[in-house]
């Protein structure tokens, strides 16, 4: 294959901005696709992806183009993931091409996904070619966006292609500026292998399959290869390409896209971002960018019945063979029996992995309130990291708390300025700057705490902005502040999946809103139940259940009133028997209501 010839590119855009859409269109005008196999957003395999508009899993096609220069070129298309939660593997699929297609929706304008995968986009020295989509909708200003993107890329606007995604409308012009602008890859194939790990997935025959953009060298079935990061050696079981389905092929050289089928068991032995070469003659150095994936947020699963645990077990097994950031560990909580503790890249992530328990498996589970990774420097020096707060040491043991704390991007109309800036502010968000994008969009810069905005805090954002503002983030740093751990005693006895992590400026009201709801939804006992919040030995807030109150005189039709005052004497006695010994269970149904309520 001529290196002149190909093509590597990718499509960047914010959700739902039709990136899916153009790419079913490049597969028919390519005849990449026959018409009778067609279907709407080809590339989205899953379920989840089709209804949520959003790309998760990235995949990659090669498609053969006839431009209008009348040579034949190879598209290699590679199709990344559409969420702020996998931007690592956006920066992976970015480093295995030369340009990449910008889109934007002629009726939202930039978003702030956009912002962020553009610069990742420039970091890596891509070709970008500005295309605006949907200019056939009604309340489309094709114009403006053109202005925002000259604005932002420093092109003319003249350059922006206006294109129609879902009636085909331009997206020829697309093909041909990707054959002209995009310069072929560059490699050497006399040089040792070096073949960038963009995505995996496993396969039960074969095991996980790599998918590889091919830097230097050439990869052939005969090849031992090696992953650089972790020396793993092993004998390719099969290569290929896309079509878009896996199609074998007798080698892979230098600048081409394909797969690898490993026969590997595990996908954690074949990260997103490693680098394979020879294990005979290997590079002298990987290529860069690798990193291990890194779980932010941290929640637990467990199952309704007890007896579906070994289920669950099963089902995150099976799952994280295919999603090598998904973390778990078995753990046993006094309120909801055995489960598992389990590490996400994001609230996303999070809500992907429990739909598809849900969904694949047909399990039935319980998800406690997401929390943070925290930083505990003990006061002996020790640095320990903690993702659960009923593991937290004694107070009298820890000297500072830090958290992770995020750099945080806010796109939104100019009118919803106050409210965004209000609502970040009681989150505890610190302003950095602001930029007028044009006279009526505006980017807010902002740094908060993690914990803060895994809450509700989208939601919130996007009621106070009718919907319109957009959002991104980034890690910056742990930083130390005046947190503590709030517990929850239930007749004095501590419920551990109950306690939270928060500012000791707010504990007072978090203890409060958290009794309070507590009292409703915990069943009345025979004796006065105390439900208490409290930070250390120290108690916050306090609500307390009343007994339920029996009439022991029902059966005293008259008489002395010496027997009456007997009975009452006697109940008195039981109950302050009872209310020594008695336990109270806290029952799922309080548990789930209580994570379920929405902040105040």
């Amino acid at each position: 294959m001529d290196p002149r010839k190909i093509r590597n590119f990718c499509i960047i855009a914010h959700i739902d901005h039709g990136k899916s859409t153009l790419a079913d269109r490049f597969l028919e005008i390519t005849g990449t696709i026959e018409p009778r196999q067609m279907r709407e957003q080809f590339l989205d395999q899953m379920d989840i992806e089709r209804e949520k508009g959003v790309t998760i899993k990235a995949s990659a096609v090669r498609m053969v183009y006839k431009a209008s220069d009348g040579e034949e070129y190879v598209l290699n298309l590679i199709d990344t993931p559409g969420h702020v939660d996998f931007s690592y593997e956006v920066s992976r699929a970015l480093a295995a091409c030369e340009g990449a297609i910008l889109v934007v929706d002629a009726s939202q304008g930039i978003e702030a996904q956009t912002v962020a995968n553009l610069y990742m986009a420039l970091e890596h020295d891509l070709t970008i070619i500005p295309v605006i989509n949907k200019i056939d909708l009604p309340n489309a200003r094709p114009e403006e966006v053109a202005q925002e993107l000259e604005d932002l890329l420093g092109i003319s606007a003249e350059e922006v292609i206006m294109v129609s995604a879902k009636e085909g409308i331009n997206v020829r012009e697309v093909l041909e500026a990707v054959v002209r602008k995009i310069p072929p890859p560059k490699g050497y194939l006399r040089q040792p292998l070096r073949a960038l790990i963009f995505d995996s997935h496993y396969d039960s025959y074969k095991g996980v399959i790599a998918y590889v953009r091919v830097v230097d060298g050439e990869i052939t079935p005969q090849s031992t290869l090696m992953l650089m990061s972790s020396g793993v050696k092993f004998e390719p079981m099969e290569i290929g390409y896309f079509s878009p389905w896996m199609t074998p092929a007798e080698k892979l050289v230098a600048g081409e896209v394909g797969y690898v089928a490993t026969g590997l068991k595990s996908v954690r032995e074949c990260s997103v971002g490693d680098t394979i070469t020879w294990a005979r003659n290997p590079a002298e150095k990987p290529l860069p960018g690798y990193k291990r994936p890194k779980p932010m947020v941290f929640a637990g699963f467990y199952p309704t019945e007890g007896e579906n645990f070994g289920l669950l077990r099963e089902a995150l097994e099976k799952l994280q063979l295919n999603d090598s950031a998904l973390f778990f560990e078995p753990e046993d909580s006094a309120a909801l029996g055995p489960g598992f503790r389990c590490g996400f890249l994001g609230l996303f992530h999070m809500e992907i992995v429990q739909e598809r328990l849900e969904r694949e498996f047909g399990l039935d589970l319980v998800a406690t309130a997401p929390n943070v990774e925290y930083e505990v420097v003990k006061r002996n020096g020790e640095v320990i990291r903690v993702d659960n707060p009923a593991r937290f040491p004694p107070e009298s043991e820890i000297e500072e708390i830090r958290e992770p704390w995020m750099r945080v991007q806010i796109f939104t109309p100019s009118e919803y300025i106050g409210p965004i800036m209000e609502l970040v502010s009681k989150r505890r968000g610190k302003f950095v700057r602001m930029d007028y994008l044009d006279p009526r969009r505006v980017m807010l810069l902002y740094e908060m705490p993690l914990a803060e905005m895994i809450t509700d805090f989208y939601d919130r954002l996007k009621s106070v902005s009718r919907g319109y503002a957009s959002l991104d983030y980034s890690f910056l740093e742990y930083r130390p502040d005046n947190l503590v751990k709030l517990s929850v005693l239930v007749h004095g006895q501590p419920v551990d999946a109950l306690s939270v992590i928060v500012h000791r400026d707010d504990a007072y009201r978090r203890g409060k809103v958290l009794v309070e709801r507590l009292k409703e939804v915990i069943p009345r006992q025979l004796f006065p139940v105390a439900i208490q919040a409290a930070i250390g030995k120290r108690v916050v807030a306090r609500a307390d259940i009343p007994a339920l109150k029996k009439n022991v005189l029902a059966k005293c039709y008259g008489g002395d009133v010496t027997r009456k005052r007997k009975l009452l004497e006697r109940q008195k006695e039981g109950k302050k028997r009872l209310k020594q010994i008695g336990r109270v269970q806290v029952p799922q149904e309080a548990f789930l209501a209580v994570l379920k309520v929405e902040e105040d």
